[in-house]
């Protein structure tokens, strides 16, 4: 018995008595909290009273027929898995039904372990779709999906993107790197009417080949050395909601077909898998390349292109929106900034960035602001603390003269540990006048030289 499985509640309805029992019967013996009911008004009444994870239902009954009843969980109930029990007669119409929304049919007479495995899987999915709801409510909680700027070109782009959520068609968003492409999606998302439903990305470019499929379509249990158990694909996870392809551009040539089959009917099977299942997703792909060049030069197929940009949105890079450099740069400030003393830029400051030519878009006016509010002394980032790229290599200018970075620092953890160090030492380890001076509080200060491990010499 799995631990999911536990404390599960399943509904079983099927006209057929003899049958209720023996499934009752079954599940109750691998551990599970089981009601039988024999017919689909009955199913409609013991769903409203009672909070259940699964509902095995019969199609034909007496009364109230199993898709009415698969209608009103998904209207009223959508968290509630549904597997259909059905004859060879209705598999179409099993099939129908995962299309409005059921996880899966068991066809009569079942079999015992395949249907234990089918409810375990319908589990497992409502439980990562929980959890994946209730991190996204935390996320946008904390991080609404702001985008900021007042330049015509980004409202051009917002307006086209608007327009775009309210179609359920699939979204090529194309952009340099750092223009804030998964943003734009995760907006297009918000707006649309899966908004409720997941919002879920993955980056083509960061694994390999066979790991991105099996993260896109999952994989049954021993389809490979290390598949020692049934894992979900993301296009499983997503289902209802949206799937964004991040540098859709890097997929191999070997995965396209797949996900064009995928993108033509639904349709997708996890490696190792001989069953057609199906998917109801959007999905919107990112690239920073000319695709069409790509596909001209057969790195990429042509139809999966003109299946995927239905819709093409090209966000346009920051040197081409001037007037959201600041904006955006008070966001961040405004984001990052110690609470108990926010920093502000200088009128020299916002001078040096306005002409400034971001290469990197957006993500690096983002890290310039983080960086300069980690060396500013006192509540107004200067010129000099931006440290951008101008004229003094890798020297940062502090007004105090030029001081060198280490070659060897990576991270902005790195970065802070080494500045505030250096603080600290001028300081002669003053912890106050070190505070004052990094714009942040003693205790704020304490913690840093705690997590860093820092030690006076």
């Amino acid at each position: 018995m799995t631990e999911l499985a536990k404390n599960s509640k399943i509904l079983v309805c099927d006209d057929e008595e003899a049958l209720c029992y023996l499934l009752k019967e079954q599940l109750i013996e691998e551990g599970f909290n089981v009601d039988a009911v024999y017919d689909g008004k009955y199913a409609i009444d013991a769903v409203k009273q009672k909070n259940y994870d699964v509902v095995l239902l019969d199609l034909n009954m007496r009364e109230v027929q199993g898709e009415e009843v698969l209608k009103f969980i998904k209207d009223e109930y959508p968290s509630i898995e549904v597997i259909i029990l059905s004859s060879q007669t209705e598999m179409k119409k099993a099939i129908q039904c995962i299309k409005s929304g059921a996880y899966d049919y068991i066809p009569k007479p079942h079999d015992p372990e395949e249907l234990i495995l089918t409810i375990n899987r319908a589990l497992e999915r409502k439980h990562l779709l929980v959890k994946t709801e209730i991190l996204e409510k935390e996320f946008f909680k904390k991080h609404p999906i702001n985008i900021i700027g007042s330049s015509k070109a980004l409202h051009r782009v917002l307006s086209l993107a608007n327009k775009a959520a309210m179609s359920d068609s699939n979204i090529l968003i194309e952009g340099e790197t750092g223009t804030g492409k998964e943003l734009f999606a995760e907006y297009i998302h918000k707006q649309s009417a899966r908004k409720d439903k997941p919002f879920v990305a993955i980056n083509c470019a960061s694994l390999p080949d066979q790991l991105i499929e099996s993260e896109l379509f999952g994989h049954e249990k021993g389809a490979f050395t290390d598949a020692k158990s049934t894992k979900q694909g993301l296009v499983e996870i997503a289902h209802g909601g949206t799937l964004f392809l991040d540098e859709i551009g890097e997929l191999s040539l070997s995965l396209q077909p797949k996900l064009l089959r995928f993108l033509e009917n639904g349709e997708y099977r996890r490696i190792g898998g001989v069953t057609n299942l199906t998917s109801n997703v959007r999905v919107i792909g990112a690239t920073n390349r000319n695709l069409l060049e790509e596909a001209e030069n057969r790195n990429f197929r042509k139809d999966l292109l003109f299946r995927l940009n239905v819709i093409t949105l090209t966000i346009p890079p920051l040197r081409e929106r001037k007037e959201d450099i600041i904006p955006l740069a008070k966001h961040f400030l405004e984001v990052k900034s110690p609470v108990r003393s926010p920093k502000r830029l200088s009128p020299e400051a916002e001078e040096l960035l306005m002409n400034y030519d971001f290469t990197g878009n957006v993500r690096e006016l983002e890290h310039i602001i983080e960086r300069a509010i980690i060396f500013a002394d006192g509540d107004v980032i200067k010129a000099e603390d931006l440290n951008l790229p101008i004229a003094r290599g890798g020297m940062v200018a502090r007004g105090r003269g030029p001081v060198d970075i280490p070659a060897d620092i990576l991270s902005m953890e790195e970065l802070e540990k080494w500045h505030i160090e250096n603080v600290l030492n001028a300081n002669k380890w003053d912890r106050t006048q070190t505070a004052m001076q990094l714009g942040i509080s003693p205790k704020t200060l304490y913690t840093k030289i705690k997590k860093y491990e820092l030690k006076q010499n």
